[in-house]
């Protein structure tokens, strides 16, 4: 019994010229009472019946098929590729033919899906980049146009708002600068120079450098119970200080008057030490929490809330903690608070 996925134009073709043929010959013979008559027709319909079926499906059937193999591949067919449609396609039945088409069209429905993603991402970025920059650029312009239309003669007037120009030209800078760290880190052009060193002392210094802008919300940064045992890590030292920094900054910014913002330090496997950074702050909504570490992105209320910032601190941290080859992650509730947190390979002997 042929197997239906089996069968081929050959297959099709003597299948087909039997079913002719045979039928032909009995009927010959039965009108005749000749077997020699009947077996000379069956054989002569038989031979042409198959080069005829053979030929047809050859010609009209499976060139075309041939032409679809070559279109979903989109080459010119090499003299290896020319033996192959040759001879090893026409043994493809119709069914393998469809199979084949369905997982090219799959394939390509995947590729599709990706690139729309990609064009969508794009358009938000270019939309992000162009709003971060409109902002400054049109304070300076703002705060230039009244200088040139007279304030420059009023001393208090024009220092004040070449303060406020100077203050957004730094942002600009700044943006510019935190732009061209992500882009060398995602081409990998960053250098990591891991070294051994203590995570709870760099958390303790950090907190220190930024007492004041907690105190100035009556935010109180701590180390949780239970996690003061010093544990060695094996990273770079200065950016792991900038993935900190950027975390702790956020926390301060979102988080609540007179709230908590609490670093702890856990030893989760023999060489890997996980640190999570935890606040009480306005927290983020869930549908937002996988789109958190992209470039430019923010709340709306995030949006509102932050004067300063370029949007791409947490980029810069994923990349930094995914150049460690770890990974970073996060939890949150609305006005619940935000833990964020990422994995360091620990103390490496050397």
């Amino acid at each position: 019994m042929l197997n239906k996925k089996s069968i081929s134009s050959n297959h099709l073709a003597i299948v087909t010229a039997i079913a002719l043929a045979i039928p032909i010959a009995l009927g010959i013979y039965f009108l005749l009472k000749d077997w020699l008559i009947a077996c000379i027709s069956c054989i002569i319909i038989f031979f042409g019946s198959y080069l005829l079926i053979y030929y047809t499906l050859e010609r009209f059937i499976y060139r075309k098929i041939k032409l679809i193999y070559k279109f979903i591949y989109q080459t010119k067919a090499s003299k290896q590729e020319e033996l192959y449609y040759k001879y090893l396609l026409p043994q493809k039945s119709i069914e393998d033919v469809r199979e084949d088409v369905e997982a090219w069209a799959k394939q390509h429905n995947q590729e599709i899906e990706l690139l729309e993603k990609n064009e969508l991402f794009r358009k938000e970025f270019l939309q992000n980049l162009a709003h971060e920059f409109k902002t400054p650029v049109f304070a300076i312009q703002g705060y230039v146009d009244t200088l040139l239309q007279g304030a420059l003669e009023n001393p208090e007037i024009n220092k004040r708002f070449l303060e406020k120009t100077s203050r957004n030209v730094e942002r600009m800078v700044n943006l510019i600068n935190d732009l061209d760290e992500i882009s060398k880190l995602e081409r990998g052009e960053q250098a990591i120079l891991k070294k051994n060193f203590v995570l709870q002392d760099i958390v303790k210094e950090i907190f220190e450098s930024l007492s004041i802008k907690a105190e100035a919300k009556n935010i109180r940064c701590s180390i949780k119970k239970g996690c003061e045992t010093p544990l060695t890590v094996f990273a770079d030292k200065e950016k792991i200080r900038q993935v900190i920094i950027n975390l702790l900054d956020n926390s301060i910014k979102y988080g609540k008057e007179g709230g908590n913002i609490i670093a702890s330090m856990y030893k989760i496997e023999d060489k890997l030490i996980l640190f999570e950074l935890s606040d009480d702050g306005i927290g983020i909504p869930e549908k937002h929490l996988h789109r958190i570490f992209e470039r430019f992105y923010r709340t709306e209320e995030g949006r509102s809330r932050d004067i300063t910032g370029s949007g791409l601190g947490l980029a810069i941290c994923k990349h930094i903690i995914e150049a460690h080859d770890q990974s970073i992650h996060v939890r949150s509730k609305e006005n619940v608070g935000t833990t964020i947190g990422f994995t360091l390979d620990g103390k490496k002997d050397q």
